[in-house]
């Protein structure tokens, strides 16, 4: 698949799979990260230019959208965050950090990238990351599920207004196995135990969610977008128990 494709989170779990899956294929990379080693070291790998940064910075989507320059064909944004606490140990801070990480984040990315996206030969893609959280209520997840609802009603709005040039479409994961998740399946009886919760008997790989990332990026999905689709072992929408 060849193109540019500017992927936040480039070091992340989903970002990095995503990023060696798209390099694989032809696609010129261009990422963003906070972490300058291994942002480094993973562009020396895949032949890619980056620019370092937190998502959190105002300026930082100015400066990506300078140093990516003209003519993407897509556009990822798997920066996320998994702070879970009940509700009466969050702050006002909490919810503003996840909204700003997850949602605001997205659309300022999206925003800024526009005149990039906009030269694309036919139609550039946007890949963003919800949740299976936003379909299924979880305790402890009122600020994550908040910001990830912004994100799955981000997508739609964004599909409708920039179509038919610009296709936006989100991905909605179950728990998956990255350096993000690491604190909750580090021990393995729990990982087993949070990974029966699905009908499919195992926790999502980075793997998985890059798969159909670069479809989504890719023109075999050409009539696609508006769409919100899980990739989450059957979690959102199955039972397999009684």
């Amino acid at each position: 698949m060849a193109g540019k494709v500017l992927i936040y989170g480039g070091t992340g779990g989903i970002g990095a799979a995503t990023a060696r899956l798209l390099r694989g294929r032809g696609t010129d990379l261009h990422l963003v990260g906070r972490n300058p080693e291994r942002l480094a070291a993973l562009a020396a790998e895949l032949g890619a230019t980056f620019t370092v940064g937190d998502v959190l910075e105002a300026e930082l989507f100015a400066r990506v959208a300078e140093a990516s320059g003209g003519g993407l064909t897509g556009l990822v944004y798997a920066v996320g965050t998994l702070q879970l606490r009940p509700l009466q140990r969050l702050k006002e801070e909490d919810f503003l950090r996840d909204f700003r990480t997850n949602a605001l984040g997205a659309a300022l990315a999206v925003q800024a990238a526009l005149p990039g996206l906009m030269q694309a030969p036919g139609a550039a893609s946007v890949v963003l990351f919800s949740s299976v959280a936003v379909q299924q209520g979880f305790p402890m997840h009122a600020s994550l599920g908040m910001a990830k609802g912004a994100v799955s009603g981000l997508t739609l709005a964004l599909a409708a207004e920039l179509a038919p040039k610009i296709r936006v479409n989100a991905i909605a994961p179950s728990l998956t196995r990255t350096p993000l998740s690491s604190g909750l399946v580090s021990s393995e009886p729990i990982a087993a135990s949070l990974a029966a919760l699905h009908p499919l008997q195992r926790l999502g790989l980075p793997e998985d969610m890059a798969a159909l990332a670069a479809f989504l990026l890719s023109p075999e999905a050409g009539w696609i977008t508006g769409q919100i689709l899980g990739v989450d072992g059957g979690r959102s929408t199955l039972r397999t128990k009684a």
